[in-house]
């Protein structure tokens, strides 16, 4: 991976609920091209901190720099603008509705007042052509489609809208192992082209096999952020356990931009 700048940088992020300190001084970033896997049991804080970025939540103190510059993310729409994007666990995808349609939805094209059906089938057809996903019928509701179709449908929505910086919660829960490959191709393409994608999951075997480094949280602070590779899956598990960065002597490698 050629060395830039980052895509995105939260650097001391804190944020509470009434008595509750959700989140205290955490940092994170993210490169182009590159997979960070957001770690921690429930209640470490990292969907909070995800969804500040995605403009679901604010922060209390803290700054989020987009490709070098300040930027002011008060909901989902602010965050679209500067090219983040959300692939939720539920897919947030109308299972009524066609490809085209969920595509679009919500920012469906018009013209003199009437919708551009034909525009919209177009350009679906382009969208998941060239990220090489098939689907029986651009026609079919997606909720005869498999997990994994739905799953490619939602990313070739963000895609399409030039998403820069893509946020995954449990990209591959409840697929098989068939359509999680499918779904890690996809992302491999993704990161071809320069995206860079924040992953959030519990299953530490997908974290371990397909993220460049990991962020682990507990208690809403930062444990340690490495190289994923620095460590092995139950050394990653310990630090998720106990909250504590374990020596780095103890690692295989001493990993890029690790803090």
């Amino acid at each position: 991976m050629a060395e830039t700048g980052p895509l995105v940088e939260m650097r001391n992020i804190s944020k509470h609920f009434g008595g509750l300190q959700a989140l205290t001084d955490v940092s994170v970033d993210l490169y182009p091209g590159e997979v960070v896997g957001i770690l921690g049991h429930n209640g470490a804080g990292k969907s909070t901190l995800i969804k500040i970025l995605a403009g679901a939540q604010r922060a209390d103190s803290g700054e989020i720099i987009i490709a070098g510059e300040h930027a002011h993310i008060g909901d989902p729409n602010d965050a679209r603008k500067y090219g983040v994007e959300t692939i939720y666990q539920e897919l947030a995808l109308c299972g009524n509705l066609s490809a085209p349609a969920n595509l679009f939805m919500g920012r469906e094209p018009q013209r003199f007042g009437f919708l551009r059906k034909k525009f919209m089938r177009d350009e679906a057809a382009k969208a998941l052509k060239k990220l090489s996903i098939k689907i029986k019928s651009l026609g079919a509701e997606v909720e005869s489609m498999s997990g994994g179709q739905r799953q490619a449908i939602s990313i070739s929505r963000a895609v399409y809208f030039d998403a820069r910086i893509l946020i995954m919660d449990e990209p591959t829960a409840a697929l098989g192992m068939e359509e999680t490959e499918m779904v890690i191709k996809l992302i491999q393409e993704l990161k071809s082209n320069g995206l860079g994608i924040f992953w959030i999951s519990h299953d530490i075997h997908d974290v371990y096999a397909f993220t460049d480094r990991i962020a682990i949280l507990n208690g809403g602070r930062n444990v340690i952020t490495c190289a994923t590779k620095d460590f092995t899956q139950d050394e990653i598990v310990s630090m998720i356990i106990t909250g504590k960065p374990l020596d780095r002597s103890q690692a295989t490698g001493q990993g890029n931009r690790a803090q």
